[in-house]
């Protein structure tokens, strides 16, 4: 391990170009594991079945359902292995090292297997242009460990922010959690109101799921880490639905910008990153992004937010 930012809690460097075909193919990874729990988890609303979850030591899948109690499958990021347990005391592990997704995927439904969890998923890749069947990419085979490690600290940090900014909504209010079909970390505020009806267009996904997905009025914020068309690590803020006033909203802080090809404000990683005080620039950024779509959307602020000010202790 031997990773000093990750001692000391520090923000790393994510430059895409460093590390993007390691993120290519964890997140290939993900998805086939974040499609196990789709296939053995009951519906939640909004998708909200699907998504991983950050630990003290990567993502995981929480508790999820089986024929024999309930099992849980984790990315270990600090001892690079993935780890299956169930709750009838078995436990089988695999290693997290350069190996093509085929590879992985047979492995470790071979675990699943010995570990008594039945299970079938539909294997092919989501939202995702490039959609090479799981068990035939042998294209996908990289995995830089300190880079990883990186990754999952940045997610760590990031989390803790996010939960922070989740506290000062009364509100319906997703958890903080990790998406696999984009491998973006989101938490989610919900005005109350029903959304008109969305029109799709992710590629590799039914338009019925992200109709129910944004079948409610949302403001959405997250962390995503870049693709090869937009190869920068970036927080994002957006809603639905959007009036043309949204877009036009000034938002902290300044290297923050409403991207019209994207539909949503962007705020670089590095700008957080290089901060003296991270935190506090990433809250300011989620909360006056919520503020230009409650305020666009005329949310009923009184009975959504609170203020937690009451409850700090000196």
């Amino acid at each position: 391990m031997g990773n000093t930012a990750l001692k000391q809690g520090k923000w790393p460097e994510l430059k895409f170009e460093d590390w993007k075909d390691t993120l290519a193919t964890v997140h290939l990874w993900t998805q086939i594991v974040g499609k196990i729990r789709l296939r053995k988890m009951p519906w939640l609303n909004h998708s909200w079945h699907v998504t991983l979850y950050v630990t003290p030591y990567g993502l995981s899948t929480g508790s999820v359902p089986y024929q024999h109690g309930i099992f849980q499958i984790d990315f270990d990021f600090i001892h690079h292995q993935l780890v299956i347990i169930t709750s009838t005391g078995k436990k089988e592990t695999m290693r997290l090292s350069p190996r093509t997704v085929a590879d992985f995927y047979g492995e470790l439904f071979e675990k699943l297997r010995a570990s008594g969890v039945d299970v079938v998923i539909y294997g092919v890749p989501n939202e995702l242009e490039e959609a090479i069947p799981f068990e035939k990419d042998d294209v996908h085979k990289s995995y830089d460990r300190q880079k990883m490690e990186d990754c999952w600290q940045a997610l760590v940090n990031i989390h803790n922010v996010f939960t922070r900014f989740k506290a000062r909504f009364t509100g319906k209010c997703s958890p903080v959690h990790f998406f696999w079909g984009a491998f973006d970390l989101a938490v989610t505020r919900f005005s109350g109101r029903d959304a008109p009806e969305h029109q799709g267009g992710a590629p590799n996904m039914p338009v019925k799921v992200m109709q129910e997905a944004y079948s409610k009025e949302v403001s959405s914020c997250g962390f995503w880490p870049g693709n090869e068309q937009y190869p920068h690590a970036s927080f994002y803020a957006y809603c639905y639905p959007a009036t043309p006033d949204f877009g036009k909203q000034p938002v902290s802080p300044e290297a923050a910008f409403y991207s019209q090809e994207m539909g949503e404000y962007l705020l670089p990683y590095e700008v957080v990153q290089q901060a003296g005080n991270p935190e506090e620039v990433l809250l300011a950024f989620l909360q006056s992004t919520y503020e230009a779509a409650a305020n666009t959307g005329h949310w009923d602020r009184h009975a959504l937010e609170c203020d937690l000010s009451r409850f700090e202790t000196p």
